[in-house]
């Protein structure tokens, strides 16, 4: 006999069953957290919204702060799950990039609160390493390092420094989330990657213009 599966006199928990409850814990807490704040936030109120006890929660997650900042993490994991989608099945590496920025500013847009959220666990949680943003994007900056080494290597690319490229598109992306939200959303979601894609591949300057100007390490 299995003493320890049947300790408690029940059944085995079901990992399904484990994981929408705590898919459902932290999509309503990732709400209320953005909609109240995290200093204002109870965690009663969390489980009133669910219509659990507020053990449920502190079941699935022992504090506050482990359940904001698993909120963050979901959303973040949520971010990278919907720009592999929308670029794995695109073959040629350019349409993969103007993939990627459309599907990260269409996430943004259908997911506000992760903004909300990213200024909340910067301005509450200072004394953190590196914002979980910022791990997401290192864990993943691999797979765009290699892509965009074969666009350079294939001369599709200016031969700078991969990093540099990385660094500006990404530093665009994060500045026009935020710009969304604190100035307001000027132009959709859809109009605004067309403008970062077009600028990104072809620049501002004409080709004459080029020609005369000191561009760095342009190739």
């Amino acid at each position: 006999m299995n003493v320890a599966a049947n300790k408690k006199g029940g059944h085995p928990r079901d990992p399904q069953l484990t994981n929408r409850r705590s898919e459902q814990i932290l999509a309503a807490a990732s709400s209320i957290f953005a909609a109240v704040g995290y200093r204002q936030t109870d965690v009663q109120v969390i489980a009133d919204s669910l219509e659990v006890g507020k053990g449920t929660i502190y079941r699935y997650f022992s504090s506050k702060e482990k359940l904001f900042l698993a909120s963050v993490d979901r959303g973040m994991r949520q971010l990278q799950e919907r720009i592999r989608e929308a670029t794995e099945a695109v073959e040629d590496p350019l349409d993969q990039i103007a993939a990627g920025i459309r599907a990260y500013l269409e996430f943004f847009d259908q997911h506000g609160e992760m903004i909300e959220l990213l200024i909340q666990e910067r301005a509450e949680f200072k004394d953190r390493k590196k914002p979980t943003y910022f791990e997401y994007k290192e864990s993943n900056i691999e797979r765009w390092r290699g892509l965009y080494d074969k666009l350079v290597e294939q001369g599709r690319l200016r031969a700078v420094p991969v990093d540099r490229m990385l660094d500006v598109i990404s530093d665009t992306l994060y500045g026009a989330v935020f710009t969304d939200v604190f100035a307001g959303r000027q132009k959709s979601f859809e109009v605004q990657a067309e403008d970062i894609v077009d600028i990104v591949f072809r620049g501002i300057l004409k080709e004459s213009e080029r020609g005369e100007r000191h561009l760095g390490d342009d190739a």
